[in-house]
């Protein structure tokens, strides 16, 4: 549906976009996430035609967007501040984009009704844009770019705004409405959390590129740099050794940890970087007194404990070195919270560690 060939822009003397290439498929649910300044919001807004570009190209269905004006484009943008005009009713606000649309006014009603309850606000037509509560606020602006039945609608962080609770519930919401009307949804955040809910594929960012263009999963147990890993969630970096790079296997001494062994997909091509591996708080595991284990254990002592409810997060220095590493686990009936000092066995598995180098 969107293709980037090669896209370049500047501001001034500022390279904002530096070679952007990839593609974003027909009814896929994607995410530019990235750092504040990292060209997110840019790129989506040159996919909309808010912004020009200095070079390459973007392409929409298959057809180049040079010289295209946005307000033909079979693009909608629903806004990080929903843009709500707040004198307006929730059903003149829906149906702004069909004012100059030759449907009759019957038909006009009609699709702002359906509009609105593909959004789950069937009945509120009526009642005065101000007055709604902010979830409300994002349906109806998700109403409003749905009703002109867009190829691509572009979301520039359209739950920033909303408390915990009902961002949650929203981006639930987003996943049901995009697989229900079937259309290209391209979502800009920075929370990473949000992208790994919401996204098929998911464009990590850095200073004007794509770092990473994955499927969630892949970009977390595989973040192909140390920079990624570091971006996406919480990952313990442990200094390593590389002891030997035979057979299809690389062999590694990771402090505080030992020997391991590697398959090829575990190590991302080498950027240069003194050796680290790379672990997830998730897959390590602490050994409750009269439990056993198939993993390999070490030992060490809790230094830290941050309590979640349904999880503890630990922050543990590995025995005889200075290495602390972050692990987690689930709250269930009849596991402890155990107390900062505590000597414990930490459990690891050499299949989840990733090499970077």
């Amino acid at each position: 549906m969107i293709e980037f060939r090669d896209v370049q822009k500047y501001y001034g003397d500022y390279h904002a976009l530096r070679g952007i290439n990839g593609t974003i498929k027909a009814g896929e649910f994607f995410s530019l996430l990235g750092p504040s300044g990292c060209g997110k919001t840019t790129l989506l807004r040159t996919i909309a035609g808010f912004e020009g570009i200095d070079s390459g190209a973007v392409l929409i269905d298959g057809k180049d967007m040079k010289n295209v004006p946005a307000n033909v484009r079979p693009t909608n943008m629903v806004f990080q501040s929903y843009a709500i005009f707040p004198h307006m009713s929730v059903a003149e606000n829906v149906g702004f984009g069909l004012r100059r649309d030759p449907m009759s006014k019957a038909e006009k009603a009609k699709a702002v009704e359906e509009a609105l309850e593909m959004v789950g606000l069937k009945g509120y037509g009526a009642r005065a844009a101000h007055a709604l509560s902010g979830g409300q606020r994002q349906r109806v602006a998700l109403a409003r770019a749905l009703i002109l039945k867009p190829k691509v609608l572009l979301l520039d962080e359209p739950l920033s705004a909303l408390d915990k609770k009902m961002r949650e519930h929203m981006q639930v919401e987003l996943i049901r409405l995009q697989r229900q009307v079937g259309i290209t949804f391209v979502l800009v955040t920075h929370d990473q959390e949000e992208a790994l809910v919401m996204s098929d594929r998911i464009a990590v960012m850095f200073e004007g590129q794509i770092a990473q263009l994955a499927d969630p999963e892949t970009l977390y147990r595989r973040p192909n740099s140390r920079k990624v890993a570091d971006f996406i969630g919480t990952m313990n970096f442990i200094p390593c050794t590389i002891l030997s790079e035979e057979g299809g296997r690389i062999e590694v001494d990771a402090k505080g940890l030992g020997r391991a062994s590697l398959a090829p997909d575990q190590a991302p091509p080498a950027k240069g970087e003194a050796p680290v591996v790379g672990l997830r708080p998730e897959t390590l595991t602490l050994v409750y007194p009269g439990q056993t284990t198939g993993e390999r254990t070490v030992p060490g002592k809790i230094d830290e404990v941050i309590y979640f409810g349904d999880m503890t997060y630990y922050d543990v220095y590995l025995a005889d070195t200075d290495v602390e590493v972050r692990l987690s686990m689930r709250n269930v009936p009849g596991r402890p919270v155990l107390d900062v000092g505590t000597q414990v066995e930490v459990a690891w598995s050499p299949d989840a560690l990733v090499l970077f180098r």
